[in-house]
């Protein structure tokens, strides 16, 4: 009887130690998989006049390697079509995500913003590239944009919500402002210190404002990569 309670234990712990090598070994396995993250976006993501290695997805995949210990399983991709607006990126984000994007930073509403669109159209064609995603089940780090007081209040007003509030009714992670890093601690604006960072257009950063927008965005995006890892 001794012998055979001793062979149960034996046969017990063996399936405990190969549950234990199986849920690890695909854990391990999950995590040396690259993560593949989309930067969607338009010219401020694709990079408009610098030099490739200065563009946005490059400056942050270099900072991802100094600042995050799963830099080397990362994938990002660089979606920004300069010009592009938010009804341009919902008329491409469903071949934008395909089986292999785990992750999207969705940057648009510049050229929305720039044009004068009425903020209405701007939210419903935000709101159909969050569906998409949703459909997908992919994790998202939606990036805003404030508007400029010159396009009256109520503009200023519905623009600059659109994006907390969709990012609440869809679960995404969220900043307010892809500029956020060439902000002030306490968010205000120093314009001698962003004229200095932005190209001659005053609406492109430079390579040095770019290294700024992406030291503030990073941690979000570290945050998504973690949740794309989670969520395969």
């Amino acid at each position: 009887m001794g012998y055979g309670f001793a062979q149960a234990v034996s046969k017990v712990i063996a399936s405990i130690t190969l549950i234990f090598v199986l849920i690890f070994g695909q854990a391990s396995a999950a995590r040396a998989e690259p993560v593949t993250i989309v930067a969607f976006g338009d010219s401020l993501t694709q990079g408009y006049g610098l030099r490739a290695p200065d563009g946005f997805v490059p400056q942050l995949a270099d900072w991802l390697k100094a600042n995050s210990t799963e830099s080397g399983a990362v994938r990002l991709i660089n979606a920004g079509v300069s010009g592009d607006t938010t009804a341009g990126g919902a008329a491409r984000i469903d071949w934008t995500l395909t089986d292999d994007v785990d992750g999207v930073i969705v940057a648009l509403g510049g050229n929305d913003l720039l044009r004068g669109i009425d903020p209405a159209v701007s939210r419903a064609n935000l709101e159909k590239i969050l569906q998409a995603t949703v459909a997908r089940d992919v994790p998202v780090l939606l990036v805003g944009l404030v508007a400029t007081a010159n396009m009256g209040p109520d503009f200023k007003q519905n623009f600059d919500q659109m994006y907390p509030e969709l990012s609440a009714q869809y679960g995404t992670l969220y900043v307010r402002d892809f500029f956020i890093g060439l902000l002030q601690p306490d968010g205000t604006v120093d314009g001698d210190a962003v004229r200095a960072r932005m190209q001659s257009d005053g609406i492109h950063p430079n390579k040095e404002g770019v290294r700024d927008i992406v030291e503030g965005l990073g941690p979000d995006v570290i945050e998504l990569i973690s949740l794309a890892r989670l969520g395969r």
